[in-house]
């Protein structure tokens, strides 16, 4: 089963939970052994998966460590917090979390995109 650590320990995944914000932009950090990258990724795929039949989901994109190692970023896009929370909080999407290896960590925190004048919009 994964292991979930706050990104952010002043301010962890379930306190954003709360937020009223549109969009949302998850980015999931994952630690695991070397031994365990196969089975993380199965794990994830299924999530992902299920994540995509959710209400509000609009992409995700999966992300390794350049040059090996042991870490992988998701980068997910949500219409909305709230959608997020749903699918998050879901019985079904908690049961599955089982799936993931012993050695996994996860690390999710909650974005939202800023304007900066000449390089991106929010």
């Amino acid at each position: 089963m994964v292991r979930f650590r706050a990104l952010d320990e002043t301010f962890p995944l379930q306190a954003q939970l709360d937020a009223d914000q549109s969009p949302a932009v998850l980015v999931n950090l994952f630690e695991v052994d070397a031994d365990d990258e196969a089975a993380l990724l199965v794990a994830w795929e299924a999530d992902a998966n299920w994540m995509k039949r959710q209400p509000g989901y609009i992409s995700t994109q999966l992300h390794r460590a350049v040059g090996g190692g042991r870490l992988y970023l998701n980068y997910a896009v949500w219409e909305s917090v709230a959608h997020f929370r749903a699918a998050f909080t879901h019985p079904e999407f908690s049961s599955a979390l089982s799936h993931y290896p012993s050695s996994a960590v996860a690390a999710p925190h909650l974005f939202r995109k800023l304007s900066v004048p000449n390089l991106c919009t929010a």
